[in-house]
């Protein structure tokens, strides 16, 4: 383990590195690199699981220390890394699905001509999620947090000549910096009050203090984790993050990036698990973000922008299970995974859908596609069935579990959480059933001499394969064994407080129940297609196509006040403070200038000032002396 842990993080790092500084003698094999290093990370990601399942329960925890990274008085950071239970199921999610992500990128970026630079981009991005899920202290976990968003930003923004996809880089990158910035005010306060950033240290400590610190600790790292998952309030950069290339709204979007705030909750349970209050206000969060998602979901027409607010209201369902606490940790973990495949494979199809017909979005415009695309069509019909929640596929061994868990929650808030729950299952039914219909049955909304339809290339179509046999098994293969897993790391204390109001099966057939009356009345609305031009909406449906004004809340509290500020500002210090300066520099500028004119080197004009000054002060005695 001593260089084998190192290693996970060293060849994408190394590989990005070659890619990015090694210029035009990469062009011709440089994508095959890209997909190499994150497979061989792979490789060492299985050894090294297979090492740490072979000790003993108590044991399997591997930490390492490669140097000091700060030692400053009495702060001192190690660049050190841990492989425990909960980092080694994320690192082969990364590594494997992010493996298969990247082979398909090799033909969706066969013609581009930046596809180099944009594998060093995707392998940047690999090493740091990496090194996020296996620091073994917090300043480790930022590193990694920031590299990601550096990444992601260069990966929204890659085409860059495209000013749609410069803005959603920006936007994802600046709306990221609120919420990590507050990260790094927990991480602050953790040194403040205990001294140190270091995992085992900080939990050990978190007995010690007060209420209000462990619950003003909680909140902030909770800032930070909605930045980074696109939870409410900063949910709105997530969807505008489709502009990159579809292999990027895959990897973000499924196996990386929105997922760091889960693994943060997650990793830093003891404290969540420490105060009622901040278990309730991280519940809350989830239920009306995946209310949020759900409903701008049902009135988009970008068939990734649908996928898009799908992931924000998935993520919402794994906030409410780090949550909800106990037992329900390792319920959001097995979604994380499970959603890990099916919305790299949705994403994956809707890339395969858009390569065939000539990069159009617009569901209005398909249908009918199931003929041209077999694979794509099968392929996305699993992942479809798997996010809905239809037995046997993941969805329901991981999903179902939450919303159970939501309504055996104590108190009156249980039964809120758990319908909130239940009604964003029959929205996810019923806006996906939607999205594919619209796409691949009903009447073809397309012409002929614009676009034809054909199904995608091998090397994209063997990891949709892949990943659509991972959304059909991976939850019922993951909902024990998992768990069991994951038990060292997620302590399942306070699982007996639940109430028990609903059981397993009445929970099941509840989900299953409203999801088929979800499913059914999209399949009945859009069976036949839909109209290819925008229809008059109601106040509701408008809302959600604005995406409940979200954006116009930003610019109307944030962006405009910044904006008045910063003019104010600029004002202030070209007419006040410059010209203050300004002024003063003219008086002595000019007043030198007048006097000047007196040093004109004649000795007549001298003679004269002499003899002024000379009446001058005669005529000063003489007032003197009369006076």
């Amino acid at each position: 383990m001593q260089t084998l842990i190192p290693l996970l993080v060293a060849i994408p790092l190394a590989s990005a590195a070659i890619l990015l500084l090694g210029g035009r003698l990469t062009d011709r094999w440089g994508h095959w690199l890209g997909v190499l290093a994150p497979m061989a990370s792979f490789v060492l990601g299985l050894i090294a699981f297979f090492k740490l399942a072979d000790l003993p329960v108590d044991a399997r925890a591997y930490s390492t220390q490669l140097w000091n990274f700060i030692d400053s008085g009495s702060l001192h950071v190690g660049f050190g890394l841990l492989f425990d239970p909960l980092s080694a199921v994320f690192v082969l999610l990364i590594t494997g699905v992010g493996s298969l992500i990247h082979l398909y990128a090799v033909g969706y970026m066969s013609h581009d001509e930046g596809r180099r630079r944009f594998f060093g981009y995707f392998n940047l991005f690999v090493a740091a999620m990496l090194l996020l899920v296996l620091g073994n202290n917090y300043v480790m976990l930022y590193l990694g947090w920031e590299g990601v968003g550096l990444a992601s930003y260069l990966l929204i923004s890659f085409w860059y000549n495209r000013n749609s996809a410069a803005t959603a880089g920006k936007k994802a990158f600046l709306m990221n910096r609120v919420g990590d910035a507050g990260f790094a005010i927990g991480i602050f306060l953790m040194f403040a009050t205990l001294g140190t950033t270091q995992y085992t240290e900080v939990f050990a400590g978190v007995a010690k203090l007060s209420t209000g610190t462990v619950l003003m600790m909680g909140l902030l790292l909770l800032l930070g984790a909605c930045g980074k998952s696109g939870q409410f309030p900063l949910q709105s950069w997530l969807p505008d993050a489709m502009e990159g290339p579809t292999p990027v709204s895959a990897l973000i979007h499924a196996a990386t990036m929105v997922t760091a705030g889960v693994y943060l909750i997650a990793r830093s349970n003891p404290i969540f698990s420490a105060n009622a209050t901040l278990q309730t206000v991280v519940v809350s969060v989830g239920a009306l973000t995946l209310l949020i998602g759900c409903v701008i979901g049902c009135a988009k027409d970008d068939i990734k922008r649908v996928l898009a607010w799908s992931t924000v209201s998935q993520i919402g369902y794994m906030f409410l299970g780090v949550g909800l606490g106990g037992g329900a940790y390792a319920l959001a973990i097995i979604h994380l995974l499970a959603h890990g495949f099916f919305k790299a494979n949705m994403f994956l199809g809707a890339g395969s859908v858009m390569h065939g017909m000539n990069d159009q979005t617009d569901i209005r415009r398909f249908g009918g596609l199931r003929k041209y695309m077999p694979v794509t069509w099968l392929t996305f019909m699993m992942g479809w069935l798997a996010i809905i929640g239809i037995p046997p596929l993941s969805g329901f061994f991981t999903k179902d579990p939450i919303i159970e868990a939501a309504f055996n929650r104590p108190g009156w808030t249980g039964w809120l959480f758990g319908g909130v729950a239940l009604l964003g299952a029959g929205l996810t039914a019923f806006y996906m059933t939607r999205l594919f219909v619209l796409t691949f049955h009903g009447p073809k909304r397309w012409t002929e001499d614009i676009e034809h339809p054909h199904e995608s290339p091998w090397i994209m179509t063997i990891p949709l394969i892949f990943l659509a046999i991972g959304s059909v098994v991976a939850g019922f293969m993951m909902k024990t064994s998992v768990v069991t897993w994951l038990t060292p790391v997620l302590d399942p204390t306070g699982a007996e407080d639940e109430v028990h109001r609903i059981t397993n099966v009445t929970g099941a057939i509840l989900s299953v129940a409203i999801t088929v009356v979800g499913a059914g009345i999209a399949y009945m609305l859009f069976r036949r297609g839909t109209a290819l031009v925008e229809q008059p909406a109601g106040p509701v449906v408008t809302a959600a196509r604005n995406n409940l004004y979200a954006d116009a809340f930003n610019v109307a509290v944030f962006e405009k006040p910044g904006n008045w500020l910063t003019r104010g500002l600029v004002f202030l210090d070209y007419r006040g403070v410059d010209g203050l300066v300004n002024s003063l520099a003219a008086i002595v500028g000019g007043g030198s200038g007048r006097l000047r004119r007196l040093q004109n080197g004649f000795v007549r004009s001298y003679a004269l000032s002499m003899l002024t000054g000379a009446l001058l002060v005669v005529g000063a005695f003489l007032m003197v002396r009369l006076g």
